[in-house]
């Protein structure tokens, strides 16, 4: 089977992405050129990531900072990733210092 790609870009300009990939450029510019340990993100951590953006996506919508259906979008995105349903999607190492370059 034939992976498809779409095309991303960042300040350093155009690469490829998997077509299912929920990352953009940086994630694929970091897995590219940072292949540090081989371990994963924990799944601890990556759940925390979801009930932290949960939160914050549900306090600036109260605040007034956030439309409330934006904050709808992202509090349900948030529960799905500290659910654990798009582990897959944050593939980095858990030693990948986030320089993306």
């Amino acid at each position: 089977m034939t992976q498809s790609f779409r095309t991303e870009r960042d300040s350093m300009g155009e690469l490829q992405v998997p077509s299912e990939a929920l990352w953009g450029a940086q994630t694929q510019r970091a897995l590219e050129n940072f292949p540090v340990s081989g371990r994963p993100m924990p799944r601890a951590f990556i759940g925390a990531l979801g009930l932290v953006k949960q939160a914050a996506a549900r306090a600036n919508a109260r605040l007034g900072l956030l439309e409330s259906t934006l904050a709808a979008a992202i509090e349900a995105a948030a529960a799905e990733v500290a659910e654990g349903r798009h582990d897959a999607h944050f593939p980095l190492d858990v030693f990948q210092t986030g320089s993306g370059t």
